[in-house]
């Protein structure tokens, strides 16, 4: 696995790439077929944020984790991406029918009418199940994909009564 530490308005140490290095590494443990990870730590005034990307197969895991120190925050998304990833392997366990369909996810960030993020992937088509599924893997309130049978473009939401919710194109 290639693990790819980053700072952002934070001086990235030998130890702390060390830590980061350690405590994303036992992930091999769980997941052999982890393509890459990208961990992103940041400080911003008190709080200390770490954010992990592991990319598994196409399939993207995504944590990440806030509290006053560095190596507490780093602690805390792995945590949290420990629970994400044995929630994929029982996920791919159970539903094992084959092909394991690479993800498809956008995210426009808006702050005062203007764009502040683009991210660009592949739309790999999968059924609005798998959508939720990944949206989930992701932790994420929203995900748009291709509809595997109809070819379109579809949005799948988290709805604040704990269900879901489908947006699809009309012909």
């Amino acid at each position: 696995m290639n693990i790819i530490v980053n700072g952002r308005h934070l001086e990235i140490t030998e130890a702390l790439r060390n830590y980061a290095l350690e405590k994303i590494g036992k992930f091999d443990k769980y997941l052999s077929n982890i393509n890459e990870a990208v961990v992103t730590l940041s400080v911003e005034k008190y709080r200390h944020k770490a954010e992990v990307l592991l990319k598994v197969n196409g399939v993207m895991i995504q944590a990440e984790g806030t509290t006053g120190e560095v190596y507490s925050a780093i602690d805390g998304v792995v945590e949290k991406l420990e629970k994400q990833v044995l929630k994929y392997k029982e996920k791919m366990q159970s539903h094992r029918k084959g092909d394991k369909r690479n993800v498809v996810a956008s995210n426009y960030e808006e702050e005062k009418g203007r764009i502040i993020k683009h991210k660009k992937f592949d739309m790999k088509p999968m059924s609005p199940e798998e959508a939720v599924h990944q949206m989930d893997l992701l932790d994420k309130d929203f995900f748009v994909f291709v509809n595997d049978a109809s070819g379109s473009i579809n949005v799948v939401y988290r709805r604040k009564d704990g269900n879901y919710g489908l947006i699809e194109q009309t012909s």
